[in-house]
């Protein structure tokens, strides 16, 4: 008997085929994701010694108990890309030394040579944060005088001598954040080359060790990439460090005035102020900040001004600045 093949058989088997292999096809380009694997996602490439960045909108935590202001300038673009309450006043501890070298070597001229003892005076306390070099320099500058030229001539709108009554306090100069900026902006912009080469150049080579055995390299130096230049401060921790930064110097704990010696007499002052208009300096809580320019050609300007916990160690205080800086830089990154 014949064999017969009906075409509607055959037209269903075209059909079937052409199905099977519209099937195979599809699967072999559907992305394993879709077929029923799961596949991470790619991390994005982060170029070598840059840090991660903050998604946008999320600010830098700061630590519970902790007081806090900072801003980060990006020279480039000539704009502040982070800011935290930057007109908020701290007394400088030894940020201030900035303005005291300043006004020594602007007082003197551009051609004038520093003399040998002088210069020797401005490395230590720019590089270990010497306080007796400071306190050389703040006396035969006239004291408040050195602060009241500083902000004549830089424009400084919330920095303000130490209290009337404590007129060695070096350390007791009320400043914020916003006022940190403009001094860096006015050595790397407006003041002569010389003078900023030579303030520039100390900071730039900043010892772990300060001239006190106080281990200075937190915040900026701990939270950030090379290259840096920066200043610190910290008060309210005692003359010595309970654990000294070259390990061989006895631990001391004893008051310091905020001037960068000891005195006997001593006595923790009250919360001032330089103005009545404005809310009081706390003087008796730590500080510790971190101050200073970031990345190739200066192009960051950051300060970070913290007032600690009453009774805080100097090592946790370390910590806590260094952790908020660290976010504080990855937050204001240029995007």
């Amino acid at each position: 008997m014949p064999t017969f093949t009906s075409p509607f058989a055959s037209t269903r088997a075209v059909l079937l085929t052409t199905a099977l292999l519209a099937t195979v096809v599809t699967t072999a380009f559907v992305p394993a994701a879709a077929a029923g694997t799961s596949v991470a996602p790619r991390a994005p490439k982060v170029p070598a010694g840059t840090a991660p960045r903050v998604p946008a909108g999320t600010a830098p935590r700061v630590p519970a108990g902790t007081a806090a202001s900072y801003v980060v300038f990006d020279r480039v673009t000539g704009r502040t890309t982070l800011s935290y309450k930057p007109h908020v006043r701290f007394r400088s501890a030894s940020v201030v030394k900035i303005l005291i070298a300043l006004d020594y070597l602007e007082s003197r001229g551009p051609g004038t040579a520093v003399p040998r003892g002088d210069a020797d005076l401005l490395r230590r306390m720019l590089r270990a944060s010497d306080d007796d070099a400071a306190s050389a320099f703040w006396d035969r500058g006239g004291r408040a005088a050195i602060i009241g030229r500083m902000v004549r001539r830089l424009k400084l709108v919330d920095t303000g001598p130490p209290p009337a009554s404590k007129p060695g306090f070096w350390g007791y100069t009320a400043l914020s954040a916003a006022d940190v900026v403009t001094t860096y902006r006015y050595l790397l912009e407006r003041a002569n080359p010389r003078v900023r080469d030579v303030i520039l150049g100390h900071l730039r080579n900043a010892s772990r060790c300060a001239a006190d055995d106080f281990d200075q390299y937190f915040g900026i130096p701990s939270a950030v990439p090379r290259p840096w230049a920066v200043k610190q401060g910290w008060s309210g921790y005692g003359a010595h460090p309970a654990v000294p930064c070259s390990g061989t110097r006895a631990s001391v704990q004893a008051p310091a005035n905020g001037s960068g010696t000891t005195n006997p007499a001593y006595t923790t002052p009250a919360a001032s102020t330089a103005s009545p208009a404005r809310p009081p300096v706390n003087l008796v809580r730590p500080v510790l900040h971190t101050t200073g320019l970031v990345g190739k050609g200066d192009r960051l300007v950051m300060a970070v001004l913290t007032l600690q916990p009453a009774g805080a160690s100097y090592r946790s205080s370390a910590a806590r600045l260094t952790a908020l800086a660290r976010e504080v830089y990855r937050a204001g990154l240029p995007r």
